[in-house]
């Protein structure tokens, strides 16, 4: 059995973390097995069974350029003492860096680099992460991507041409298959069942742009009063919109729903899906609302690779509030077949059972590459 080390900010219900668990629980354990390196000292959701499936969360002492000799210490330590991890696998943006290159420095021979998303925000550490950007490429021996857009963006597109590897944001698609049963009861439960429900799945911070989304609800709002907005997640920014959405006079309009773990569920209840971001990868949460047959409406800052459904679009953030409304009523007198949405979903590979073997067989030959090349 070989092990794979997921380094990672630490194993918390959101975008990045759902997708390992996705793959992880479709390994064969006896000759995979997933261990984490939690960069944040935050016990996260998943840790839980992550120790249940035989898998480890180790934590580092944080990605700060003040403790990276701290951290190379640390990886070195782990590294020696867990000689059967034979791959390190980063997550962390161009912040994977850290990991990759103490990988690298104790000889580990497969080094993941694994880009997910297209831009860097602007935080205390932007400058920083500018300088890993260019440096990590030299870490790493190997360059994925969960789509074109984002591989080019961390990688160049020379590198991404000749080298890259898109593994599919894949998803079990038998969770998501549309079921008029479990729509009908949550709409019940919640008092929805005459309503136009606008989902939005995604942490509350700048990326998602959750005050847009918001100046859009009260456009279709005001056109449709039957209409509500649930939102599921939590972050930073989650008070100052439920404060927006009380100024708007919305409060009772729209649904912060926290973090869910149903969230398979809610989108069975939704009409439809709106996801205005300011940049992405290939957002999980776009493949999630496709597979349960949404229409689905993201911005034009969301890689068109996103589009898999005839009826997804992308909305230029350009488009004044009332277009995007106009747009997303307009789904209102259409009729479309929801259950054919998994299917096509799975056409297009992803298909957690179908990728998950595919990514295991990956792993094993990585595996003996890197024991060949010791053997040499």
């Amino acid at each position: 059995m070989i092990r794979v080390l997921h380094s990672v900010s630490n194993m918390a219900r959101a975008g990045i973390e759902t997708f390992l668990m996705n793959y992880y629980r479709e390994m064969d354990r006896t000759k995979i097995q997933f261990d984490f390196l939690a960069n944040k000292p935050v016990p996260g959701e998943y840790d839980e069974e992550i120790r249940s499936m035989g898998g480890r969360v180790f934590v580092s002492p944080g990605l700060n350029p003040l403790h990276f000799p701290k951290y190379e210490r640390y990886m070195a330590n782990l590294l020696h003492e867990n000689p059967d991890i034979k791959i390190v696998h980063s997550h962390n943006g161009t912040l994977g860096y850290y990991a990759l290159k103490s990988a690298k420095d104790v000889g580990i021979k497969v080094r993941i680099a694994h880009a997910h998303n297209t831009q860097i925000i602007r935080d205390p550490k932007y400058l920083l992460k500018l300088l890993c950007k260019q440096l990590l490429p030299g870490a790493a021996t190997d360059y994925w991507g969960c789509g074109r857009d984002a591989g080019i963006f961390y990688y160049g597109e020379k590198r991404w041409k000749a080298s890259g590897f898109i593994l599919h944001n894949a998803i079990n698609l038998s969770k998501f298959r549309f079921q008029p049963e479990v729509r009908n009861r949550l709409r019940q439960l919640h008092q929805l069942e005459d309503s136009f429900v606008i989902g939005h799945v995604g942490r509350f911070n700048l990326q998602k742009n959750h005050t847009r989304l918001l100046d859009i609800f009260a456009s279709v709002a005001k056109a449709a009063p039957e209409a509500r907005l649930a939102l599921i997640g939590v972050g930073e920014l989650e008070q100052s919109m439920q404060e927006k959405a009380g100024a708007l006079g919305l409060q009772e309009r729209v649904l912060f729903l926290g973090q869910m773990a149903n969230v398979n569920e809610w989108y069975q209840a939704m009409d439809c899906f709106v996801l205005p971001s300011l940049f992405e990868g290939l957002p999980v949460v776009g493949v999630e609302a496709q597979a349960a047959g949404l229409p689905c409406f993201f911005s034009d800052r969301v890689t068109d690779e996103i589009l898999l459904l005839p009826d997804a679009c992308r909305v230029s953030l350009e488009a004044g509030n009332e277009e995007w409304a106009r747009r997303i009523l307009a789904v209102r007198q259409e009729k479309s077949d929801r259950a054919a949405g998994a299917d096509i979903v799975r056409q297009a590979g992803y298909d957690i059972h179908e990728e998950g073997r595919k990514l295991q067989e990956i792993y094993l030959n990585m595996a003996a590459r890197a024991d060949a090349s010791r053997a040499k």
